[in-house]
Formats: structure tokens, sequence, C-alpha cells
């Protein structure tokens, strides 16, 4: 299909796959007549998976997510069905990505059409196929409508809340639209025009940085180990590729800390969070439970000053033999004692090769907030098999790890 061009569907019964190089979160909006949804139920997407007629499925990471529409369960009223792809990573735009959409017949598989949006660049979202009808009978349309303020601006056009963020609240890390709970949920991102209130869709901390005159993140693009270590700034990803080879071995999450002020001890508690493909919690592991995933993951236990040189505490965690369903690791750091970060220097999380002792990636952590718990950094499998690593830096008043749970979750 070219953009703009249509097909009649000969399926009651579709299914919208959108493919890609990196990974991406597609998601479906239903729309009346004057291309708005009606409310928060008709916004669907990986916390709210299924609406009237219209379903979202994860691929787990290895195949990509789809949108199905039963056409013969669509609601009366609602005239067309928008399917949206933004890229997981934070930051990351269309540049030099191709998605493909392929439209199925969603009972027997069959192919009906496909579509790659052509000339592509600093969108960070788009409106890639929509399901419509048009005098009684279903079609599917190729459009290819990019955004450069991510899911925002979509949430915008189509009528979903979309509200500031809360001067105090951590931003959002978004690499894929780090979506809250289903039960009332604006969009992060700008405000939207004077259109009259709409009863608020569902939650969403926009896939990306907010849209502002800002530089764009530093992580968009394909930075990678083959030149050795890597030093990150917040927000940037790496890919852990080396010589065009996932890294798939044995690898440490160390993370380090010492007091601000001298002589006073500071416990803090390092832990890792392990996420499915639809950001279900699958387990923690931290020093009340140092083996998880069938000792795919595990913790060198606790470490209560802070002091000594090299790491505080040690996380191993075996990409290779970590289960399929895991596809996002979060590592945390909390302060059980309630000091504060702002008592803490030189905090640092790095990722090591464990067969080897290489430093891979670095991260620093160069800003303090008042906070008892950070997220450092992410981990997310790509549909292609590899992993990425993005520094998160992101504060929450949590002493333990359960408090970090759902905004790690969010944070995805």
């Amino acid at each position: 299909m070219t953009p703009g061009s249509n097909i009649p569907l000969a399926a009651t019964r579709v299914a919208v796959d959108v493919s890609a190089p990196v990974r991406l979160d597609v998601s479906g909006l239903l729309l009346t007549a004057d291309g708005k949804v009606r409310s928060d139920d008709d916004f669907i997407f990986y916390n709210q998976p299924t609406g009237p007629g219209v379903t979202y499925r994860s691929g787990g990471g290895s195949t990509p997510d789809a949108i199905t529409v039963d056409t013969g369960a669509v609601p009366p009223g609602i005239e067309k069905i928008v399917v949206t792809a933004s890229p997981d990573a934070a930051g990351q735009t269309f540049q030099g990505v191709e998605p493909t959409a392929t439209i199925r017949n969603a009972d027997d598989g069959s192919v009906l059409a496909t579509f790659t949006p052509p000339r592509l660049g600093a969108e960070t979202a788009l409106v890639i196929v929509e399901i419509y009808l048009r005098n009684g009978a279903w079609k599917a349309r190729a459009v290819g409508q990019g955004y450069a303020n991510g899911l925002a601006g979509i949430a915008t056009d189509f009528g979903v809340s979309v509200e500031e963020p809360a001067p105090a609240a951590a931003p959002p890390q978004p690499a894929a639209p780090a979506m809250a709970p289903p039960t009332g949920a604006p969009v992060q991102g700008p405000p939207p025009p004077a259109a009259a209130p709409q009863a608020a869709a569902p939650q969403a901390a926009a896939p990306q940085a907010p849209a502002a005159p800002a530089a764009p993140a530093p992580g968009a693009g394909k930075i990678n180990l083959d030149k050795g270590r890597v030093s990150l700034q917040k927000n940037q990803t790496v890919s852990l590729v080396k010589g065009g080879r996932p890294l798939l071995s044995q690898v440490k999450m160390g993370l380090g800390w010492e007091p601000a002020f001298r002589g006073k001890d500071i416990d803090l508690d390092a832990s890792v969070i392990a996420y499915g493909p639809q950001r279900n919690h699958i387990d923690s592991c931290y020093f009340g439970k140092l083996s998880i995933l069938h000792g795919s993951v595990k913790h060198s236990g606790d470490n209560l000053t802070g002091e000594g040189g090299g790491d505080d505490e040690v996380i191993v965690v075996d990409l290779g033999r970590l289960p399929q369903e895991v596809s996002g690791l979060v590592f945390t750091v909390n302060s059980f004692s309630g000091q504060k970060f702002t008592e803490v220097a030189k905090a640092y999380c790095r990722l090591i090769d464990a067969a080897t002792g290489e430093e891979l990636v670095r991260f620093d952590l160069t800003n303090a907030e008042a906070q008892t718990g950070v997220m450092m950094a992410k981990l997310i499998r790509q549909f292609s098999g590899e992993w990425e690593m993005t520094a998160m830096g992101d504060f929450v008043k949590s002493r333990t790890v359960r408090g970090m749970v759902k905004p790690a979750a969010q944070a995805l």
C-alpha cells in the first residue's frame, strides 16, 4: 500500500501488527465520527488490552505487537480505529527506522496488505493504519502520519486528556509509552489546545521526554559496544551488541556510592525488578531474595555502610538464561534507613562482562534529589533478541524495592 491508499476488508476480524528493526509500542484508539475517543475505554494498549471490538496483543519482545479489530463487535457510533506505533527506546525517532504494518485476516493469518511509510525522520510516533467504516463497509487505509511530540501529539489530536507533569514529579522514562494503570490516565506532554475537557483516556507517560525546545535526548541513536566502554548520560541508550553479535552472556551490574558527609555511614540497598512484555511484575532480586528466575539473576548481598572501594553491591544477570517471558529489568537503589540521596556522593552503576571483568557501560548519577529511592538503569530486550541499556537516574519516594515496582513499570 502507499500513503492514502485503501482496501476493502473481506475478513470480519483483522489484525494489524507493526514490525521494525527496533522495539515498538503499538496501540489502538476507537474514534467517533468527529475523530475523537468517547472515554478512556476507547484507548487500547498493553495496560488496557481489551476494549469494545478491539484488543491488543503483545509480541513478548520477540514478535511485533498487534491490534486486532473485530468489525462485527465494534459498537455503534465508532467509525474508525487508528493504529499507532512509537519506538520503545527513550527519545528515539523513526530516523533510519522503517516500520512495516501488516494487515492480516485474524482468523487464518493470511496477509491482506502491507504498508511501510516513506521518508520518516524526526517523528517519534505514527498513526500508521486506520480501519474505518464507509457506506456500511469496513476498509483499511494506509496513513503514515508522524508526530514529533510522540504519543502526546496523537493524544491531543484524538481528544485524549493531556496534562502537564506536576513540578515535583520525576521526568517520565519513556522507553515505551510508559503507561500508568488504566484508571484515569492522561498522557504526559503539552496541554491540549483549548478543546473542552474530554473524559480522561488511559494515563500514559509520553514515550519520550515531553516535547520542548530542548535538544533531543542524547540516546536517540544506535550506540553499541564496538568502540569500547560507553559512558552514558541520563536517558542515553546503548545496544549491548559487539562485533555485530548480541551480548547474551553473564554480566554484572555493579552499584556503588559513598556518604556525602565524611564519617556518616549510609545503608543503601541495590535491587533489580523483572518485568514481562506487558510491564507485569515477575519478580524482584534484593538483599532479602538473593536469587530469582532459576538462578539467572543473583545478588551479592547487603552492604550496610557504603564504605570501601569498588562496587558496594553487585547483581549478576545471565542474559542468555533469562526466561523468555522477561523483557525488562530495572535496577534500583533505596535508602532503607531513610537518608536522602542528597546525603550520598558518587553514586553510579556500571555494567561489567562477568567473564573478562571488562567494564562495558557506566552511568554516574550527577544530580541528587531529597528522595529515598532512585531508578538507576533499565535493560530492555529487543525484537531482534539483543538487550539495550538505558541510563535513568529518576528519583522516587520509596525506602524499599516493593515501592519501586509500580514506578519502574511505568518507566519501561
